[in-house]
Parts: structure tokens; C-alpha cells; sequence
């Protein structure tokens, strides 16, 4: 078999791209669509020397053989920086950037975020629980509470409790974590000091949790009851809105739509609704009802995104001291 018939789709590109030059990979980039780029582009680091006939072959595949000396040296790197660098979209061009790096320097880490959670999950069940605290703070939020549920009930309050004391971690730990793994799903270690873990990692993994967060808390507060405190402070979610006042209610209400209130409410308890009803007119509240009966299913996300529009607008108006959440901040000073 031909070497160029072995190569996948995103080599090939690679390497014309590179033939064709930096301003030509630039325009080219700007058509493809992201994931298309960052493929190419981690093709194009792992290259620092093409085969002048791999090189023949790729291009006369695509009719676009030029000369004789096809030879081509080059510095991956920084010609897929240049090259993506090289469009006008420059805010595109930085979170590609960005992209392309994390998959460079964190590829085992990359590749369990890709793993059926139960997998992952087996694969870490051995290791230390410091170790598995650090690889899920790694792991984007709803990934982490997959596999955080696929571990024994008894060991999730423990490790979520070493995520929320995670910091900056050196090179040296990330190093050592990838090398453990290296061997099931290879490794390149980190050269950057990786911002993982903290309280905020935390609270998006229990948000992330379809179930049990209510039964890891407690085994957080055993051992931090201020950190498992600060923890439900930040979880605050648009079910959360029952514990304002009416005229915090209506504060809230005066800054969102019917539309986006009424799409909001389509999965709110009864309590919920009963409160925001009872803080608008009563023409408003009718026509939301009726408007709810007549919606048809709509996807759970849209919804969620909605509401957490609202939560922000409520967090936003906190901020700004327009109004008080019960629960939330305030350092436990009685509202007068």
C-alpha cells in the first residue's frame, strides 16, 4: 500500500497546506469550519519533515503538482500558529490558538474526556483520590459528574472536596499524572502551570449532576463545613427564585420579556409559578398561562438556558445592590 493511501484526510490537508504556503493555509482556514482547522492544525505540529515523493503524491491527488524539488522543511508549530493567525477573524484565531494548544499539550487528558464515563471511571478507580480529584477538575463540568457517578457513592463527597482545594498545579503533577496514564492512552506532558479544580469547578459538577448532589454535600461539610457553605451559596438556580420577596420578584421581572419568562417557566414548580404570577398583572399571568398550555415540547436545554438567563439577571441586580437573595452572601446581617 502506497504511503499516501495510509495517510487520514486531515495529513493530507496538512501536508498541501504546508506545500502551498502560509498565506494560502490563511484563506484557506478561514472557509473550514473549526474542529476542521484544529485537525489540521495538530497535523501540521507533529510534521517537521515531509517526504518529497508523500509530498508528489498529495499533490498530484489533488492536481496541484508544482516542480520538481518538492522537498519541504518546516516548523510545524509555528507555520499553524502563522496560519491561523493569518485571517481577519482575529478573536476566532486566538480561541483556535487556544484549541490547538490544550490538544497538544494535554492529549491523555483530552482523550478521557472522550471516554464513556464508566470507562474512565474504571480506569481511575485504582488510583489515589487526590490523583482523581485532579484528573476530573481537568475535565469539562458535565463530563466530570458522569464519571463522579459512575464512582462509589461513599468516595464522591471526598473527591469533590479535593477539587474545591485545587489551585494552580504544577507541570511536575500534571507530568506525572499524564506519565501514569501514558500507557492506556498515551501522553504529552503539560509545559504551563494549569488552572484546575477550586470551588467553581465544584458547583459546575453539581449543577452538571443529573442526581445526587444533595447526597455529596454532607460528606463535604464534615470535613469544611465554611467550604460546603460556599459551595451552596453559589449554587443558585432559577428554582432558588422562591425565596425572593415580591418586591424583589417584580425588581427581577421589570428586566426580562414575557417571552423568555414564559419559555422559563415551562418546567418551574407551581410555587414558582404562583409567585411570579402573583408579582405581575393579572392580563400578564393569564396570558402566560395560556400561552404555556398552548406550547408544544420544547428541548430541555432551551429552557435551561432561559432560566439561567434569568438567574443572571437576579445575580446582576444582587451585585449591584438592587436587591437581596435570602441565603446568599450578606454576612449573615438580618434584613431590616
Amino acid at each position: 500500500m502506497k504511503a499516501v493511501e495510509r495517510l487520514s484526510g486531515s495529513q493530507k490537508a496538512a501536508i498541501l497546506l504546508l506545500c502551498l504556503g502560509e498565506e494560502a493555509a490563511a484563506h484557506i482556514f478561514e472557509s473550514l469550519e473549526d474542529s476542521e482547522v484544529r485537525d489540521i492544525s495538530r497535523c501540521m505540529i507533529d510534521m517537521e519533515h515531509i517526504d518529497p515523493e508523500l509530498a508528489r503524491a498529495v499533490l498530484e491527488e489533488y492536481k496541484e503538482a508544482k516542480g520538481n524539488d518538492l522537498r519541504v522543511y518546516i516548523k510545524g508549530d509555528v507555520f499553524a500558529r502563522n496560519a491561523i493567525l493569518g485571517g481577519e477573524n482575529h478573536e476566532r484565531a486566538e480561541y483556535l490558538i487556544d484549541q490547538v494548544t490544550a490538544g497538544i499539550e494535554g492529549r491523555p487528558l483530552e482523550t478521557i474526556s472522550k471516554m464513556h464515563p464508566r470507562m474512565v471511571a474504571s480506569l481511575l478507580e485504582t488510583e489515589h483520590p487526590q490523583t482523581v480529584a485532579l484528573i476530573l477538575s481537568t475535565q469539562k463540568e458535565d463530563h466530570a459528574s458522569r464519571v463522579l457517578m459512575e464512582l462509589p457513592e461513599d468516595l464522591r463527597g471526598e473527591l469533590l472536596y479535593r477539587i474545591a482545594k485545587i489551585e494552580n498545579v504544577s507541570p511536575e503533577v500534571i507530568g506525572r499524572i499524564e506519565d501514569a496514564l501514558q500507557r492506556e492512552i498515551g501522553a504529552v506532558v503539560s509545559q504551563d502551570k494549569k488552572q484546575v479544580g477550586g470551588v467553581d469547578k465544584v458547583v459546575e459538577i453539581l449543577g452538571s449532576m443529573e442526581k445526587g448532589a444533595d447526597q455529596v454535600l454532607p460528606g463535604i461539610e464534615a470535613a469544611d463545613a465554611d467550604l460546603a457553605e460556599e459551595i451552596r451559596r453559589r449554587m443558585f438556580t432559577f428554582e432558588d427564585l422562591v425565596a425572593l420577596d415580591g418586591r424583589s420578584m417584580q425588581t427581577v421581572l421589570r428586566e426580562v420579556s414575557t417571552d423568555s419568562l414564559t419559555l422559563a417557566l415551562k418546567t418551574a414548580s407551581d410555587e414558582l409559578k404562583a409567585l411570579v404570577y402573583s408579582n405581575i398583572s393579572q392580563r400578564a399571568a393569564d396570558m402566560i398561562e395560556e400561552d404555556l398550555d398552548a406550547m408544544g415540547p420544547r428541548k430541555l436545554s432551551e429552557v435551561e438556558v432561559m432560566q439561567m438567563e434569568i438567574v443572571k439577571v437576579a445575580l446582576k441586580l444582587e451585585e449591584d445592590g438592587s436587591l437581596v437573595i435570602p441565603g446568599r452572601g450578606g454576612g449573615g446581617d438580618e434584613l431590616v
